[in-house]
């Protein structure tokens, strides 16, 4: 398939306004390229620096048409909008990750049932769709177990971990709390991992494709808190995840950028925990640590650009601000005390309201080599810890 190259000066359309959007506008206007942001909540960071902005329902028809007559190309910042939006729009102009992409990822059954058909390494898991049925469910895949719904759900939201069978009654009535007709959850074996890894992948319409340095990454209550790169440790397994990245990637004829999340096991093996078809939280150290970041990388997919050059300048440690953690580092001389460490690259990203388990930013630390990096990151994740003041 040949790109279609959409040269600078033209309007890219984007569907989703947080973060995720907001740096891809960014990297598009620093190409030269205008941008337009669809995001239903007014409040939506992209919309402050968009070209265009719409602040509508995704089902608003009158927008479809408007968004469709402005835009040469459209990207998703995130795997929960419509497919059924992104097939309407592909009808008249270029869509990456593809709708049916889309359909394939953003439905956990169906990207695991994808990747087990196509023998790709993932958890026994199982389908649910009557809660009452979970014990059977469980004693399908063993304890222990994890639930998640089958569709929407992120940073830890939609799941409920099953360490014991007398946890199941707990779980089945917290399953019929949201549950509605025809709603579903994928049932999967805990896998008891020694690390979580990820590996960015970059493809191009001509089947081109790159990866990214293999990432570590820390969790707490679901959400990514701390990411490492590289990864420490052997380079056989960085080099596994990204052949196992591009073969992923390949089977779907996937164009874009697209992160899999990985358990690495005791044994060595990689498991694949999910795939996201977009730009990635382990994937921001590469703004400030990369030639060519993975936004970039995103717009240039878009635009049916040449991929960039992947190559890491510095190792690097990200760590994310959640909630009040930004209260934290604006309070007395936080901030400054933060801006002095050397290396020290701060994101904010202008969200008006805070709230408990919200991504508010991140900051990315850089060294010469990784100690000097993982040192100043540690202290800095201290320093929050403790409260208002933070340690230099």
């Amino acid at each position: 398939m040949k790109a279609v190259v959409i040269e600078p000066g033209s309007v890219l359309g984007v569907l989703g306004g947080g973060q995720l959007g907001a740096m891809f506008t960014l990297a598009a206007r620093r190409l030269g390229y205008r941008v337009a942001v669809w995001d239903p909540d007014p409040e939506a960071p992209a919309h402050r620096i968009a070209s265009h902005s719409f602040p509508l329902p995704f089902n608003d028809q009158q927008t479809i048409t408007r968004f469709t007559d402005l835009v040469r190309a459209v990207t998703y910042e995130w795997e929960n909008v419509p497919a059924e939006l992104c097939r309407a729009l592909e009808q008249q102009r270029p869509v990456c990750p593809s709708s049916a992409v889309l359909r394939v990822i953003q439905d956990r059954l169906g990207q695991k049932g994808f990747l087990a058909s196509n023998g790709f390494p993932v958890p026994p898991f199982t389908g649910l769709t009557v809660p009452g049925q979970l014990a059977m469910a469980v004693a399908e895949v063993g304890y222990p177990a994890i639930c998640k719904t089958a569709t929407a759900g992120y940073d830890g939201k939609g799941q409920w971990k099953i360490l014991r069978e007398s946890d199941v009654r707990e779980v089945e009535l917290a399953l019929l709390e949201p549950a509605r007709p025809g709603m579903r959850w994928i049932v999967e074996s805990l896998i008891p991992f020694e690390r979580e890894l990820s590996i960015l992948v970059v493809r191009g319409a001509d089947g081109e494709s790159c990866t990214y340095p293999l990432a570590e990454n820390e969790h707490e209550e679901g959400i990514l808190r701390t990411s490492k790169v590289p990864a420490p440790g052997s380079s056989a397994v960085a080099e596994r995840a990204a052949i196992l990245g591009r073969q992923v990637v390949d089977r779907l004829e996937g164009i874009g950028v697209f992160c899999l999340e990985l358990f690495q096991l005791p044994s060595g093996a990689l498991l694949i925990n999910e795939i996201a078809p977009r730009p990635h939280n382990s994937g921001h150290y590469t703004i400030d640590a990369c030639t060519v970041s993975q936004f970039e990388q995103q717009v240039r997919v878009t635009s049916g650009m040449p991929l960039g050059e992947v190559r890491l300048l510095s190792p690097a440690v990200m760590v994310n601000l959640i909630g009040e953690d930004v209260s934290v580092l604006m309070k007395d001389a936080g901030c400054r005390t933060l801006l002095d460490i050397p290396g020290a690259v701060l994101h904010l990203y202008d969200k008006p309201v805070i709230r408990p388990r919200r991504k508010m930013g991140h900051v990315t630390f850089l060294g010469e080599s990784f100690s000097f990096a993982l040192n100043h990151a540690r202290q800095f994740r201290d320093g929050l810890a403790k409260g208002p003041t933070l340690s230099a």
